[in-house]
């Protein structure tokens, strides 16, 4: 799950593609038909039975295996992940699908804690995302007028000694690549934004297309009133870099089925930089892969199913967001929902589904639904199914922390599940599931532990479980109580992101 998102040898080459072939061929080889005549539910149930456990630790095992041969990770960028990209795409292929693996180019950036001294005094403080580097620059801290602008105009700086001086400018109002752009022109050395709310550290980007011509590091709320108060000789400086990395992503799509209509599952396949991501989110792709594996390419079904595997999640929700760029409004409208597996075998599960009728965020007063028509029907789906297998299901928010975000922005209804992520479980939850009260989720997120050893089992093979309930269900029938707007009616929910 993103940070952005909740909460969740030639040896060695010859042996990595000789678990390719053959690893795939095995896992391919197993699936029969899913019995035709079925209703909805009995299709779902039908192919839920044939997503083992057993199968979804075999491509876990498989992913683990790529993370160890690849510097312990499969993070975008890396051979890691090229390597996870062949071997669901392998996968898929060995079971009768076309596969494409589109790709796309992202801006990667890199950096270390920045150094900020004022007066001599050492200050915390934090680089703004694309932001330049430098060795040390040093000046006088020159600030902005606290206004309701701050440094959003030249104006801004009338009467002030910008050139060769360090700028502190309040964050707020307009963007931070404008307050850039504009204390550069003046011939600020650096910029330094304080915070205009309480919080341990801000967050905050300069845009991966912006042109950036000196470092901007940004500080608390408290130190930016304290330096505005007593400025000093400052120096900044800042190990800090842009690189441009290409990835893929996964796509297949069954043969059968109405592709006006399409039902869309996904999970993202990259892991963070620190470790292999098997949870985190090698548990949705496990799911999802064998969901495809036994359903096959060429099922009886009444709406086509399309396979997404996302690359780039990790560093800002990415690889999803660029498909759905490459789509006109008219293939936007074909989907008819998406369904989302990011993390859903946590060692100390809670079985949450999003929240698509908003309850909880009714409950909070957070203003009216904010996902699309269709998206409480989902939730109601998995819900049940969670009740079926003796599971109560509790509300995780469309925070916009995973690859869901870009569907609901477009209009289209979404759902899914998921295990927890860093958060801990509360009393409450341990009473409900049984899991461990005041400890993580997955206490393993986003480090070098989040392997197979540290999977849970039993919720892999719950929550895969629904994937292929869901998926089956809704391959066959979109209407009934929980169903999804028809196709006519989704031009009045359907919008451009772009």
């Amino acid at each position: 799950m993103s940070r952005v998102n909740r909460l969740y040898s030639a040896a060695a080459v010859v042996a990595m593609l000789s678990t390719l072939v053959f690893g795939c061929a095995r896992i391919a080889d197993s699936a029969q038909p899913v019995q035709e005549g079925k209703s909805a539910r009995e299709f779902g149930e039908a192919l839920r039975q044939r997503v083992t456990t057993d199968a979804m630790m075999e491509h876990l095992s498989e992913l683990q295996a790529i993370a160890d041969r690849h510097d312990g990770n499969r993070a975008v960028g890396t051979p890691g992940y090229d390597a996870s990209v062949d071997y669901v795409a392998g996968v898929l292929r060995d079971s009768g699908f076309d596969v494409q693996t589109p790709e796309f180019q992202i801006r990667v950036f890199e950096t270390e804690e920045p150094e900020l001294t004022v007066a001599g005094a050492a200050i915390d403080a934090r680089a703004l995302e694309y932001s330049a580097g430098t060795p040390r620059v040093s000046g006088p801290l020159v600030a902005a007028p606290a206004d309701d602008t701050p440094g959003c105009v030249p104006a801004d700086y009338d009467g002030l000694s910008v050139k060769g001086a360090v700028v502190l400018v309040d964050r707020g109002s307009c963007p931070f690549s404008e307050k850039q752009a504009i204390a550069a022109k003046l011939g600020a050395v650096a910029m330094v934004v304080a915070n205009n709310v309480d919080e341990e550290k801000m967050g905050g980007t300069l845009g991966p297309d912006t042109e950036v011509t000196i470092p901007v590091i940004s500080v608390s709320k408290a130190d930016g009133a304290r330096l505005r108060a007593a400025p000093g000789p400052t120096t900044v400086k800042l190990a800090a870099s842009t690189k441009t990395v290409n990835a893929r992503n996964v796509i297949a799509e069954t043969k059968t089925g109405s592709a006006r209509d399409v039902v869309m599952a996904g999970a993202h396949l990259d892991s963070v930089a620190e470790g292999p991501g098997i949870n985190d989110n090698g548990s949705g792709v496990a799911a999802v892969l064998e969901t495809a594996v036994q359903l096959g390419s060429a099922p009886d079904v009444r709406h086509a199913v399309r396979f997404g595997f996302w690359g780039a999640e990790e560093l800002g929700i990415i690889g999803s967001r660029k498909y759905l760029e490459s789509l006109d409004i008219e293939g936007l409208k074909d989907i008819a929902l998406y369904l989302n597996f990011d993390m859903i075998g946590s060692p100390n599960p809670g079985y949450f589904t999003y929240d698509g009728d908003q309850s909880t965020a009714l409950e909070r007063d957070q203003g009216p639904p904010r996902v699309p028509e269709g998206s409480p029907g989902i939730e109601r789906t998995l819900v049940d199914y969670l009740a079926s297998v003796d599971k109560a299901a509790e509300d995780t928010s469309f925070d916009g922390r995973s690859d869901y975000d870009g569907f609901t922005r477009a209009g289209i209804p979404a759902g899914g599940l998921f295990t927890g992520g860093e958060e801990d479980m509360t009393a409450e939850e341990a009473q409900l599931w049984g899991g461990t009260a005041d400890a993580p989720f997955d206490p393993n997120y986003h480090t070098d532990a989040d392997t197979l050893a540290n999977v849970d089992r039993d919720a892999l093979g719950i929550n895969g479980g629904g994937v292929a309930y869901a998926v089956g269900v809704y391959a066959q029938d979109l209407g009934g109580r929980n169903g999804i707007p028809e196709r006519a009616d989704r031009t009045r929910h359907v919008v451009s992101d772009r």
